[in-house]
């Protein structure tokens, strides 16, 4: 496809995708005080499903796509990707955008500590190192939310949901990996939204609260700049290499330093603004030892080195 190999393409697309799905998280934070986790998610997946319709559309599929043999893998990447939505989206009721944004950078930290027993990868004293560091970053952070020294509540709440948001979003990036080996990206997707949407639907009647017309409407324009902000990311990787990519998504935290302010009045502070850069920074030097190991590989050496 002529679309392949464009990394300006890439890059602008990346780069609409987070701001986007930026916006989104302040709708999610505006609504979270009166309408439920749960009911906000299931209007994040109904009103995307236009946006995964068009990608499908655009691509000359037809429902044969969602043909699959490993229901359980798509049933089970789906649990992990509801859990990490649910805690992102709780994480947002209880911390400024920024932190929350933050800490949701844990992501790789978690995927390079879980390669190791669920994909039988060996990690070495580079990357182990960033991992270190990455966390220090959130113990930077949620100092500066007064969440240790024995303080509770809120802070620490939220800050647990927010790195507990990394790790179930690290398990997604796993299984997705797994998922990959038979089946393609687009069958991936359709399946986790329509199954994330299903479980969330399940759940609805419980929690549910009658939103007022400037709710619903907000509740609908969520959903949809939430697809949007999909369809861009799936754009994004089909015009160039993950590797080339991966570090605009960090300009996620850019956006939330940026929305945050303008929406909530949110001023970072300096530990918020060093824990975060510990993070990005640890995410980015755990991507280059992951291009230096890949690079590595075709010589038949070993794999014990400090990667």
């Amino acid at each position: 496809m002529a679309l392949r190999h464009n990394v300006r393409r890439g890059a602008l697309c990346m780069l609409a995708a987070h701001a986007l799905f930026t916006a989104m998280g302040v709708l999610v934070k505006d609504l979270s005080a009166t309408i439920p986790v749960i009911e906000l998610m299931v209007f994040r997946s109904v009103f995307a499903l236009p946006v995964l319709l068009a990608i499908l559309w655009r691509s000359g599929l037809g429902v044969g796509t969602l043909k699959t043999k490993r229901i359980g893998g798509h049933v089970l990447r789906a649990g992990t990707g509801i859990a990490a939505q649910s805690c992102g989206f709780f994480a947002l009721t209880l911390l400024p955008l920024a932190e929350q944004t933050a800490l949701g950078f844990t992501q790789p930290l978690f995927v390079t500590m879980l390669a190791i027993p669920l994909l039988g990868e060996k990690v070495g004293l580079h990357r182990w190192s960033a991992v270190v560091a990455g966390f220090c970053g959130v113990l930077i952070i949620a100092a500066g939310q007064g969440a240790l020294g024995g303080v509770a509540g809120a802070p620490g709440l939220g800050i647990g949901t927010a790195v507990a948001q990394g790790l179930f979003s690290a398990l997604t990036t796993l299984l997705v990996r797994q998922l990959s080996a038979t089946e393609s990206s687009t069958t991936i997707t359709l399946w986790q939204s329509l199954l994330m949407g299903s479980f969330a639907l399940v759940l609805l009647p419980f929690v549910w609260v009658t939103p007022t017309p400037l709710q619903l409407a907000l509740l609908i324009l969520m959903g949809l700049v939430g697809g949007a902000a999909q369809w861009l990311l799936t754009e994004a990787w089909a015009s160039a290499q993950v590797s080339s990519l991966a570090p605009y998504s960090y300009s996620a935290l850019l956006w939330s330093v940026l929305f945050g302010w303008v929406a909530f009045g949110d001023v970072p502070g300096v530990s918020m603004l060093a824990g975060g850069a510990l993070i990005v920074a640890a995410g980015l030097y755990i991507l280059h030892r992951e291009l230096v190991r890949q690079r590595d590989k075709p010589r038949d050496k070993p794999e014990e080195s400090q990667e």
